[in-house]
């Protein structure tokens, strides 16, 4: 769901008043869990913090590094779930800049002892910024010597702040769970030179299982498999996500088709308290990892015990990464 190369971008956003563009995406999904739907705000329970990078393509002059930050727990007193997520994306080495902070609030129903549902929407602002410094033109090139002119193209805006709304809901039982989201639901204006340019919705279907292969005691630990199916739309754009997770007491490990055109391995620890994962895009097209350099990604998180301990909670067995 990314973008193209830096310079398609930059090409259109200067030679066209109406553009459209794609939102970054994690591939360890579930370790950035309100940045994939904001209904599991909450859902751990606990209070919980999480941390991911991702650089995408770094072979490449004009590539993609993208961090998040978010904080999320269940509070009885408002029958739900509160978080913060803060992202900041930079495309072609800080030529674009795009930084967001948004507010999540998930309201927890108990359907039966079995089922229960989470109904969430985010609020954030948008903070969107082009270093026109970083931009070269065509009357910058001498034919001989390369770039070596000033170039006579004026500066048009440069930045732009918005406002964004998305929502969602997810549903589970003890080791089963599916969930939905639209995000941009009031489309805004992101453009930041003169004209109109909507943010097209993303809308987000996950579903996923977690399956014991046998019980834990004090002599082995519990292993489980998790199958899991993602798909995300967006102007066009569509990506099906295919994978599963092995867990082994502590250790997880996960294997991803995505489309047609590159597949996703992911490790990760997982002792409760702390988590950390890491994952690797390779890629299979034409753009293969050798021209790209695929894509790295690196989460931590870091739950902590409730004061009072949440009681009557039944937390989702979705993967940890």
């Amino acid at each position: 769901m990314r973008k193209v190369k830096i310079l398609v971008i930059l090409g259109c956003l200067l030679s066209t008043s109406q553009i459209m563009a794609q939102d970054p995406t994690f591939t360890q999904f579930y370790a950035n869990p309100l940045y994939l739907n904001p209904a599991f705000a909450g859902s751990h329970g606990c209070p919980r913090f999480a941390l991911n990078y991702r650089n995408e393509w770094p072979s490449l002059s004009g590539n993609y590094v993208t961090y998040s930050a978010s904080y999320d727990q269940y509070f009885k007193s408002i029958n739900g779930g509160f978080g913060v997520l803060a992202t900041h994306d930079q495309q072609g080495k800080g030529t674009i800049n795009t930084s967001m902070l948004g507010l999540i609030y998930s309201y927890h129903l108990k359907v039966n002892r079995k089922f229960a549902m989470l109904f969430g929407a985010r609020a954030a602002w948008y903070q969107k910024f082009l270093d026109w410094d970083k931009l070269t033109f065509g009357d910058m090139i001498d034919p001989r010597r390369g770039f070596i002119y000033g170039t006579g193209d004026q500066r048009r805006g440069g930045q732009r702040g918005f406002f964004d709304a998305s929502a969602g809901f997810v549903g589970y039982s003890k080791h089963f769970f599916f969930g939905f989201a639209a995000h941009h639901l009031n489309r805004p204006n992101e453009s930041v030179i003169i004209g109109n340019s909507p943010m097209p919705m993303r809308f987000t279907g996950h579903i996923g299982a977690e399956i014991p292969l046998g019980s834990q005691s004090k002599y082995s630990s519990s292993t489980s498999i998790m199958p899991n199916i993602i798909y995300q739309y967006q102007q066009g754009f569509q990506e099906l996500n295919i994978g599963t997770y092995v867990k082994y007491g502590s250790f997880n490990a996960g294997f991803w088709f995505r489309n047609r055109d590159a597949f996703i391995m992911t490790i990760g620890i997982n002792t409760g308290t702390f988590k950390v994962g890491y994952s690797y895009d390779v890629t299979v097209s034409r753009l293969n990892n050798g021209v790209s350099g695929g894509s790295h990604e690196v989460s931590l998180g870091i739950n902590t015990k409730c004061k009072p301990q949440v009681k009557t909670f039944r937390t989702i067995s979705c993967p940890s990464f």
